[in-house]
């Protein structure tokens, strides 16, 4: 996926981890984007869409050449009783494509990154942040292979 930017799985508005593919070309002089706000944003803007459409979950949004895509499941941290939203997130180049069938196909082909998160660190203390480094490798061997 040459226009693939970035890929990462947010819990509690806090990126967990993520891999950077390519550096997004920045068209001013702001300083690197803060990755708690990313997480931030994507968490509320998946409670947000969850809470104003009945349930829904957003799959992706636009930002002049950007596609920020989602795919939302549950899993449970060790320190909880209830199953919580964790998001797998993407930026993608958006180009001149088809963005419905595109999103389509980009959220089947990470599903199983996504699902292999949850089923390896499901009930796991998810406070602990450096368990999930070996995950990038992960997210990247199977993006690239």
């Amino acid at each position: 996926m040459k226009e693939l930017y970035e890929i990462g799985i947010v819990f509690r508005g806090f990126i967990l981890v993520s891999y950077e593919f390519k550096k997004i070309e920045k068209k001013d002089n702001l300083s690197k984007v803060n990755m708690d706000f990313r997480g931030g944003f994507i968490s509320a803007i998946n409670i947000f869409a969850k809470n104003a459409f009945n349930n829904l979950s957003l799959e992706y949004l636009e930002s002049g050449n950007i596609l920020f895509i989602f795919k939302a499941l549950e899993m449970q941290d060790e320190n909880c009783d209830l199953k919580e939203p964790v998001i797998l997130y993407g930026l993608v180049d958006k180009k001149k494509k088809d963005t419905d069938k595109f999103v389509k196909k980009f959220l089947e082909k990470i599903d199983p990154i996504l699902n292999l998160f949850i089923t390896r660190y499901s009930k796991k203390d998810l406070t602990e942040l450096n368990q999930f480094e070996p995950f990038q490798n992960e997210i990247k061997d199977f993006i690239l292979n």
